[in-house]
């Protein structure tokens, strides 16, 4: 029955217009988390099992903000700016001291930092689920395109997305400071025998990953519940997008987010009891097929 109403679906202009709409913009969001997750990996080689907590972090600072000022702006730079904040001070101070250790170690830090965290959004805002609502300036008419229907404020999260991924895309790939970082995910002794201060890249780069984290907590905010452990499912996820786009690899990370958020999309009409098993069928047969990932370097 499901299958039949996806068939229609894929046939329908407004339909397809609609689901795709939502997938892209699902991606999107997914892809801020993976990203962050895959250069934290890529640069320091260390697995940030605290990543969806950072997102957790990002949208609760987000929702501390805009609930007395109103100002959405102001709570996503709150949201992505005290995730990076965190996560700096989760770097210099815990995650430094085990670089280079066995990944049981990292596991055990992340993981108390997890349920530390949740304690923490627990006792300042309770356990009850919260939601930011859509912002009133974002409450215009959807966008009608062949039929379907694109939300308004979709839209606009897809813009913000996509400006995020390009300036990343940017910044690592024409800037100094982007060529340092590529080199110090190769090398970093010869990174530091020339002087630079590998230290303060691990720790601009870390920052830089929780931001992207807190970001996408901000940005998805008004449209998802904000909950103690919504991190979980996120993080999740994100180590989905990573394993398929490869680890370290930033443009196949955002194919891969992309994909999961299309399946996601689409797999609500077609099967919507295995959106979950789907996602992890597709990082299977990547496996399989390219175990090094769709942007990752073969071995």
């Amino acid at each position: 029955m499901e299958l039949t109403e996806l068939a229609e679906c894929v046939t329908s202009v407004s339909c397809m217009v609609t689901q795709l709409a939502a997938g892209l913009t699902i991606g999107m969001l997914l892809f801020l988390v993976a990203s962050g997750l895959t250069l934290i990996f890529g640069v320091l080689g260390i697995t940030n099992f605290a990543h969806g907590s950072l997102y957790m972090m990002g949208a609760y600072f987000a929702l501390a903000a805009y609930e007395p000022t109103g100002s959405f702006a102001l709570a996503v730079v709150a949201g992505t700016l005290g995730a990076a904040l965190l996560g700096l001070l989760f770097e210099r101070f815990l995650l430094s001291r085990i670089y280079g250790q066995d990944v049981l170690m990292q596991l055990l830090v992340c993981y108390a930092i997890i349920l530390i965290l949740d304690d923490v959004v627990k006792i300042i805002w309770g356990a009850d689920f919260r939601n930011m609502g859509v912002p009133p300036t974002f409450l215009h008419p959807p966008f009608i395109i062949g039929g379907g229907i694109v939300p308004y404020f979709y839209a606009i999260l897809f813009g913000i997305t996509a400006l995020i991924a390009v300036a990343l895309a940017w910044g690592m790939g024409r800037t100094r400071f982007g060529r340092i970082v590529r080199a110090a995910a190769v090398n970093p002794g010869m990174v530091g025998a020339l002087g630079i201060n590998t230290t303060v890249i691990y720790a601009a780069v870390f920052a830089i990953g929780a931001g992207l984290a807190g970001a996408a907590g901000a940005l998805s905010a008004p449209i998802r519940s904000v909950v103690p452990g919504a991190g979980v499912s996120i993080l999740i996820e994100s180590f989905i997008v990573t394993v398929i786009g490869g680890m370290g690899s930033i443009g196949g990370a955002l194919a891969a987010s992309l994909i999961l958020g299309l399946t996601r999309s689409f797999g609500s009409i077609g099967f919507p009891l295995f959106v979950e098993g789907a996602m992890f069928v597709i990082m299977a047969l990547v496996l399989i097929l390219r175990p090094s990932g769709l942007g990752g370097r073969r071995g």
